[in-house]
């Protein structure tokens, strides 16, 4: 008998029936595996964030922001099913982290077809994206197969799913006066997939569980921008010459970095998503933090910008030079704005804050100091929302703010 159950136990840990997860479940936080994904995910936002760097500076700044969008689009979309699938169906045996790692493996492909991205060519890139997506089909399929009650959606998810990744490869043979229109055409269908999958019945998920992985997230693209701009400033500094205004730079975003971090987890991300009874509110939410990713990630660009400029080792000039790093702020700030405060805040300072000095900074890019002034701004902005909110009770501590699930089982679009 205890032998049978050993071999029982040792049956469960190298399989598990794939089934919806307790959205309540205690204690559910991320795993080593979950980590491992991000931690390789960091490579694609590094290369992101240095092709709209080289691109800015060499003063071709259009072509580098559409390219960047569309790059961080594929980094971001691949992560974002990831987290949200893993939140519902994680059975952490060896079938789930065997496709995870074939994942993460496309994941890397597509960092490594970045830099061909920005001159035009998207081969690589594709080939990893879709290598990624398909490795999502395998585990919609391994949870339509084990659970029945999420039949349905899993299907449609793989169909779904499936039929888009057609559609990318079929765009890489259309001609390039194409190009463009077709990956917008083709960007909406991927986000209609989980609206259409999740249309009658949703899949679990854990709020807490999504918030941290969010959160994670956001400190992965802010670590980014430290680096970048941590790389930029020593090598200015290895050349002997104007040390004086890379220190007073690198001490501006180091400052800037700070605030922006302290901004986006002063308010707890997971109540808003225990409070959401839509699908829409949910969806938003999910997809609206491609701004926050987005626009931290560009941050480190803009840094780099402007160590540059310093320098004068770059050929931008001073207004664009500047709003590189000030327009990814006020998209920022505007974001956090929108997905964690809302402009209707009972907390008024910040609930108007948040906008001014989105406006205020974009202002700064035609000052003679805007990183500084940035920076400025987003200290005093810190400040204003530790005043605001000193003594009030932290929403989800207390009975009344803790946002009850409104339904035995939470959903995700994603």
């Amino acid at each position: 008998m205890a032998e049978n159950s050993v071999n029982r136990s040792r049956l469960r840990v190298w399989y598990r029936p794939m089934r919806m997860r307790d959205s309540e479940e205690g204690h559910r936080v991320a795993t080593p595996l979950e980590l491992l994904f991000d931690l390789c995910f960091v490579v694609a936002v590094a290369q992101a964030a240095a092709g709209l760097h080289h691109a800015i500076a060499e003063n071709h700044i259009g072509h580098g922001v559409l390219s960047f969008g569309m790059v961080f689009f594929a980094i971001w979309w691949g992560w974002l099913n990831f987290s949200w699938f893993a939140s519902s169906f994680d059975t952490d045996d060896v079938p789930y982290r065997l496709v995870t790692l074939v994942q993460i493996a496309g994941g890397l492909t597509v960092a490594a077809g970045v830099s061909s991205a920005f001159e035009g060519d998207f081969t690589i890139m594709v080939a990893g994206y879709v290598l990624m997506r398909l490795a999502m089909v395998v585990q919609w399929l391994r949870a339509a197969r084990t659970d029945p009650a999420c039949r349905p959606a899993a299907l449609r998810y793989a169909i779904g799913i499936t039929i888009v990744q057609i559609l990318w490869i079929v765009r890489l043979g259309l001609p390039k006066s194409l190009a463009l229109p077709s990956f917008f055409l083709i960007l909406l269908a991927e986000l209609a997939v989980p609206m259409i999958a999740e249309r009658k019945r949703w899949t679990a998920w854990h709020p807490h569980h999504i918030a941290e992985r969010y959160g994670l997230f956001t400190i992965i693209v802010l670590g980014e921008s430290i680096l970048g701009a941590t790389t930029a400033v020593k090598e200015g500094l290895d050349e002997g010459e104007h040390t004086g205004s890379l220190i007073s730079l690198a001490a501006a975003g180091l400052v800037l970095l700070f605030s922006l971090w302290w901004l986006y987890f002063d308010q707890p991300g997971h109540v808003r998503l225990q409070n959401a009874k839509s699908l829409f509110t949910v969806a938003s939410w999910g997809y609206g933090h491609y701004l926050i990713f987005a626009s931290a990630a560009a941050l480190g660009a803009g840094l780099e910008v402007a160590v540059d400029y310093d320098t004068h080792t770059g050929h931008v000039a001073p207004l664009p030079a500047a709003m590189a790093t000030t327009v990814p702020v006020a998209i920022y700030l505007l974001s956090v704005w929108l997905m964690h405060i809302g402009p209707t805040n009972e907390c008024r300072p910040i609930a108007i804050g948040f906008p001014v000095t989105a406006v205020l900074v974009l202002a700064a890019s035609f000052t003679p100091a805007p990183i500084h002034l940035t920076a400025l701004l987003a200290a005093a902005l810190v400040a204003l929302t530790v005043f605001a909110t000193h003594g009030e009770p932290v929403p989800g501590e207390s009975g009344i703010d803790a946002g009850q699930s409104p339904g035995a089982k939470k959903g995700t679009p994603l």
